[in-house]
C-alpha cells in the first residue's frame, strides 16, 4: 500500500481507512451464483497518480500503473475514451498488462450520446474530412456529423476495442445521456441504435431525473428489460433536476451496474472545474453500508455485478472501493 506524503487530512483519514479495509477488492466476490467486482473509474487522474496517493514509489510509467492497479481490484472504468476514440495498440496494452480474469468497462464516445465533443480531438482522418464551417468549430455535436463520417466513429471504437473483446477482458460501453436528454421515443431509438452501431454489450445511465419519476419509471424499466439492458445505478447529490433517485433495478441477467459519484452537493453542478473536485467526497462506512443489501441482492440475480467509484479524488476512490469489497465480503463470511 502506498504511503501518504500529503497533510491533506482527507486523504490521511482514507489511507488509515484503507489500510484498515485489507485487500478483499483484489478478487471478484463471489454472491450465491454471481459474481461482484469492486473497483474505481479511472486509474490515471492526476489527484490519483500524485506521488504517495494510491501507487508505490517506482509505479511512474502507465504501465507500471496499470499494472498495480489491476493487482489491487478486478475492474476499471476506462473515461479517457468518452474524449477522444481508442485505437487498437492501446487496447492491446491495457489486455497484455492486465491479468486473465480483469475486466474494463469502457465510457462510449461523447458524440454517441449526444454531447459535444472538441474538434481537435477527433481523428484526423475525420478531421480531414469535415467541411470547413465544422472544422472551424472548437465543438461540434451528433446532429453535426455527416452519416459516413459518424458511422466511421462507430466503426473505429468497435475495432479498437477488439483486443479486449478478443481476451475476454470487454465488461460493457457505458451509455452516459447528458441531463438534456429526456424519456422520449426518440432517446430510446437512439439507445438501441448505439448498441447495433457498436454491436457490444451496453449499460445505460441517466442523467436527468425524469427517467425514473413517477411518471416514466415503469416504462423506462420495462424498455431496459424487454431489451435486456443493463441500468446503471447510481449514487449521486439528490434535490437537482438532473438528479437520478439512488436505486438499484435489476434489468438484465448478465450484469448490474452501480456506480458512486460521491455527495458533493455544492460542486456537483458547478461550472470549469476539474472531474476531481466535481467528485470529490469521501464516502463514510454507513453510508457504504447502505447500499450492501442492494447491491448482494442484486448479484444474487445476477452473472456479475460492476461497483464503480466515481469519487476519483486522491485516494478516496480506491479507499471506499476497498471498504465496499471488505463489507460484501462479510456478508458471506
Amino acid at each position: 500500500m502506498a504511503k501518504t506524503n500529503t497533510h491533506d487530512p482527507g486523504v490521511e483519514l482514507a489511507q488509515r481507512r484503507a489500510d484498515g479495509a485489507g485487500d478483499a477488492g483484489r478478487t471478484p466476490i463471489r454472491i450465491g451464483r454471481g459474481k461482484v467486482r469492486v473497483g474505481t473509474a479511472s486509474w490515471t487522474d492526476p489527484t490519483m497518480t500524485a506521488p504517495g496517493v494510491f501507487y508505490p514509489k517506482g509505479a511512474d510509467t502507465a504501465e507500471e500503473r496499470l499494472r498495480y492497479y489491476a493487482g489491487q481490484f478486478p475492474v476499471v472504468e476506462v473515461d479517457a475514451t468518452y474524449y477522444a476514440l481508442p485505437y487498437p495498440r492501446m487496447a492491446e496494452a491495457w489486455a497484455e498488462r492486465t491479468p486473465k480474469d480483469f475486466v474494463f468497462d469502457i465510457k462510449a464516445h461523447a458524440i454517441m450520446t449526444g454531447q459535444p465533443t472538441e474538434v481537435a480531438r477527433l481523428p484526423k482522418p475525420i478531421r480531414e474530412e469535415l467541411t470547413k464551417e465544422l472544422a472551424d468549430k472548437k465543438r461540434i455535436y451528433r446532429k453535426d456529423m455527416p452519416a459516413e463520417l459518424l458511422d466511421a466513429m462507430y466503426k473505429q471504437f468497435r475495432e479498437a476495442l477488439e483486443p479486449l473483446t478478443g481476451a475476454n477482458k470487454l465488461g460493457a460501453i457505458f451509455v452516459q445521456f447528458p441531463k438534456w436528454v429526456f424519456p422520449s421515443n426518440e432517446a430510446r431509438d437512439l439507445i438501441l441504435e448505439t448498441r447495433e452501431r457498436l454491436g457490444l454489450p451496453i449499460a445505460v445511465e441517466f442523467r436527468h431525473g425524469s427517467w425514473l419519476n413517477e411518471k416514466n419509471a415503469e416504462r423506462t424499466v420495462k424498455f431496459l428489460k424487454d431489451n435486456n439492458i443493463p441500468y446503471v445505478a447510481v449514487d449521486e447529490p439528490q434535490g437537482f433536476k438532473s438528479s437520478v433517485p439512488p436505486v438499484a433495478i435489476q434489468t438484465s441477467p448478465d450484469l448490474a451496474v452501480f456506480r458512486f459519484h460521491g455527495r458533493n452537493s455544492e460542486n456537483w453542478e458547478k461550472k470549469n472545474i476539474t472531474p476531481a473536485e466535481r467528485f470529490r467526497y469521501l464516502y463514510d462506512e454507513d453510508e457504504l453500508a447502505d447500499w450492501t443489501p442492494q447491491i448482494a441482492s442484486t448479484a444474487k440475480s445476477s452473472k456479475e455485478t460492476h461497483v464503480l467509484y466515481n469519487n476519483c479524488f486522491s485516494n478516496y476512490g480506491t479507499t471506499n472501493a476497498r471498504e465496499m469489497a471488505r463489507l460484501l465480503a462479510e456478508l458471506q463470511s
